[in-house]
């Protein structure tokens, strides 16, 4: 009887043994996957914390690039021989001065509900571009200004607007702008009241037949119309600067994973002990 008994309780002990040793195996390669799961984490949320001090800087060459280009001298339009040397990169926001002659064809509105590079605007409204024509017969487009508009009265735009096609030359001043490329949730034009919602001039050109137009287009600085409508004014640069606080957001999150895993860590010896 003691010699079964004995036998029965060797065999469990070996048996709970190997069970052990199977739960303890099964748990290390759980615990590795956990792991290195969390060690990608932690360097995903630092690259990305990294990355926006890079951007960061970037962000700020920018803009002291830009209020350069805004405090310097005005300088006189490049000749249309020279447009295709100019780009977006080295010139945009650069004060120019010119003599143009607005053209007697449609205008162009670009809806807004407001500005990022000018203090003085507030939407809703449109932006008023017309066409004008160099004494060399190059067309440029002009960005004449802002016009308070809320109901979108076309037959009030079309007022304002007509004021400034007298058919004499005008000297103008203002900064090189680009087209900006619509985005996905960017409406479609409309062309009944000829209203865009991003200011791409060459797509204005091309829709109300101002021929070929210059690869940028004007923001007017001056002159401003007796009238005050269309309104023009000066430009200042305010791009957003939130790096530093996404920077500081990944990181803590880095710091946070860690702090969570050395934990559990911490657990998982106690239990193994």
């Amino acid at each position: 009887m003691n010699d079964a008994t004995n036998k029965a309780f060797s065999s469990e002990v070996v048996t709970g043994s190997r069970g052990g040793n199977a739960s303890k195996g099964s748990q290390r390669p759980s615990a590795a996957g956990f792991g290195i799961f969390t060690l990608i984490l932690i360097a995903v949320f630092i690259a990305l914390g990294v990355w926006q001090l890079q951007r960061r800087v970037e962000k700020h060459a920018l803009i002291a690039a830009l209020d350069e280009r805004l405090a310097a001298p005005t300088e006189a339009l490049p000749p249309p021989s020279a447009w295709p040397a100019v780009t977006s990169a080295k010139d945009e926001f650069r004060r120019v001065t010119l003599t143009a002659t607005y053209a007697k064809q449609a205008d162009a509105m670009v809806f807004s509900s407001g500005s990022a590079v000018r203090d003085d605007v507030a939407g809703p409204g449109t932006w008023a571009f017309l066409p004008a024509k160099l004494a060399s017969g190059e067309t440029i487009v002009i960005n004449t200004g802002f016009v308070q508009n809320t109901m979108q009265d076309r037959a009030f735009e079309d007022r304002v607007t007509g004021r400034l096609v007298t058919g004499a030359p005008v000297e103008l001043t203002g900064y090189i702008r680009f087209p900006e490329p619509p985005g996905r949730l960017t409406p479609k034009e409309d062309s009944a009241k000829r209203l865009w919602f991003v200011r791409d001039h060459r797509a204005m050109a091309q829709a109300l037949g101002w021929g070929e137009v210059a690869p940028f287009y004007i923001d007017l600085e001056a002159p401003v119309p007796d009238s005050g409508t269309p309104k023009p004014g000066p430009l200042k640069v305010r791009l957003k600067d939130d790096h530093m606080q996404y920077a500081i957001t990944w990181f803590s999150l880095a710091a946070a994973v860690t702090i969570a895993f050395g934990l559990w860590w911490r657990g998982q010896r106690r239990r193994a002990t």
